[in-house]
């Protein structure tokens, strides 16, 4: 079995995690110094966002070069200090990587752009001819907003970014860039990387006539397309041959390098040829990321998600580019108590959860001033920035940043947090959701030898996520009222409680058995484990 099938992961977003220098932007030193928290919830992985060399446009995801580490985050040494007490903890270590765009500041962008159609590095990106009779080549748009093509009137050519235009996409059709990719992806590993995230990974190759793509149904009729989503994307995303790209990757790191993808494609039998066939081992699942609280639609698409792909979720309730779960889930107790209930469920599905750093304290989205908002897609549409999941973390109770720095200003200034919000204060309380996040994940590795084969669904109310595995049941109740979920007639009174969103407790609390019934209260779950 391996390591990633029993793990469970946790992003750092570098920036906000925390300072150790002093300087307002968190890095590898601040880091190293809260491993021991991250390694205390019981989390077997660590997966960091990018830290590489980098004009910051996007924030690390326009890199200007894969093998270094931005002075802002310390160096080469402090990522390698990083990775030794990461792996001392027993933390595995997940790097971020980019491989379908790369920063206008990158060598062989600046090399292409010096020396033109036909050099060396040329190839290595997309480039194209204006339509016929001028402007951009065909229709597509850049998800930040605005066309997906740039000109170059130097060169009479547009080159296409899917994001930014500071972030021009490679090209990989060409040879060099497979090669490229391969080669950091070593150089990483023999560093001590034992997984990477791929970035957009759906999109690393185009239909090769670049067409059209057809207007979306929801554009209304007559009307201009203006941003992503007016466009149904059947050219420039998920196009046949990007999984054997993932299958190379898999041949030339070996068999125990992770690769989880960002693969955000909707429908589970989208994803389905990325994670099989020797092509990424998982894909996050994205289906409840932009979902309002619907705990039958939920269900729904949990169950259909594990059908489609029974082994290869990376199970997520955010991350660093969406609103915090607990704010979608409803802000204050209630969200927080949702997205306990929820974690209870994901817990015990095949595959790897993964909580976004903060989530272990049930926090709700940072409050950002208008005119501190730096994140480029708050800049064009503010309901949609990611500033908000992105202020720094709640360490300590006293000081204005809660001990995120020492030193200057937060790169990102937000409002102050409740100190409910800091994990001081969640380290002292008699209950809070660090320490129920802490028994939760206790409870899963105590029940990893009961938690194998298949999953099977058990009958229950609307709302209610219930299923077994071979001596394990995980039930959550997702809804605003107490339900009964009846166990397997044969195991009636053979399961004992493992964990219960109460506090772990069966009895006179808001999770009790009751014949071969288990009761549960509103927003809550439990996981039993069947007696020997």
């Amino acid at each position: 079995m391996s390591w990633w099938e029993t793990a469970v992961g946790y992003e750092v977003y570098l920036r906000s995690f925390a300072d150790g220098d002093g300087d307002g932007v968190g890095d590898f030193a601040g880091l190293i110094g809260k491993l021991g928290h991250i390694a205390s919830i019981g989390v077997d992985a660590v997966w960091v966002t990018p830290f590489y060399p980098s004009p910051q446009a996007d924030f690390g995801y326009d890199v200007a070069d894969y093998r270094g580490v931005d002075p802002v985050y310390g160096s080469l040494d402090d990522f390698d200090a990083f990775v030794s007490e990461a792996h001392r903890l027993g933390l595995k270590v997940v790097l971020d990587i980019v491989p379908n765009h790369s920063s206008s500041e990158h060598p062989f962008f600046k090399a292409a752009l010096r020396d033109g159609p036909g050099s060396t590095y040329w190839d290595r990106y997309v480039w194209r001819d204006a339509a016929p009779g001028g402007g951009p080549p065909n229709n597509w748009l850049s998800i930040f907003g605005g066309p997906a093509w740039t000109y170059m009137p130097e060169h009479g050519k547009y080159y296409m970014h899917l994001f930014l235009p500071a972030q021009p996409d490679f090209n990989w059709a060409s040879p060099e860039v497979r090669e490229e990719f391969v080669d950091i992806l070593r150089f990483w590993a023999a560093r001590g990387a034992d997984g990477f995230r791929v970035d957009v990974a759906h999109s690393l190759l185009e239909h090769p006539d670049y067409p059209d793509n057809p207007l979306s149904a929801k554009l209304r009729p007559g009307a201009a397309p203006r941003h992503f989503g007016h466009l149904e994307h059947l050219y420039d995303l998920d196009q046949p041959g990007v999984p054997e790209i993932f299958r190379e990757w898999r041949r030339a790191v070996g068999p125990d390098v992770y690769l989880v993808g960002e693969v955000y494609l909707g429908e589970p039998e989208k994803v389905r040829k990325y994670v099989t066939g020797g092509a990424l081992h998982q894909s996050f699942f994205f289906g409840l990321n932009a979902l309002e609280w619907d705990p039958p639609e939920i269900v729904r698409r949990i169950r259909r998600a594990v059908e489609v792909v029974p082994a290869g979720w990376g199970w997520v309730q955010g991350s660093h580019d969406e609103h915090r779960a607990v704010t979608r889930h409803g802000g204050g107790p209630k969200g927080v108590q949702r997205s306990l209930a929820l974690w209870t469920a994901m817990m015990g599905l095949p595959g790897t959860p993964f909580l976004y750093q903060g989530e272990e304290l049930g926090l709700e989205n940072g409050a950002v001033a208008a005119e501190n908002v730096l994140d480029p897609v708050g800049l064009r549409e503010p309901s949609e920035g990611r500033d908000p999941c992105r202020t720094p973390m709640p360490w300590t109770i006293s000081g204005e940043t809660h001990g995120f720095t020492d030193g200057a200003s937060p790169w990102l200034l937000s409002r102050r947090r409740p100190d409910h919000e800091t994990v001081e204060f969640q380290e002292a309380a008699a209950d809070s959701p660090l320490k129920s996040m802490r028994a939760l994940l206790a409870a899963r590795r105590e029940t990893v030898s009961g938690r194998v084969g298949p999953v099977r669904w058990l009958d229950a109310p609307e709302g209610v996520v219930a299923y077994a595995r071979d001596g394990v049941a995980h039930l959550a109740n997702l809804t605003d009222e107490p339900v009964e979920v009846e166990v397997e007639v044969e195991a009636a009174g053979a399961w004992a409680p493992a964990y219960a969103t109460n506090g772990g407790r069966l009895g006179g609390g808001a999770v009790r058995q009751v014949d071969g019934a288990v009761r549960l209260g509103e927003r809550s779950g439990v996981i039993l484990m069947k007696a020997p």
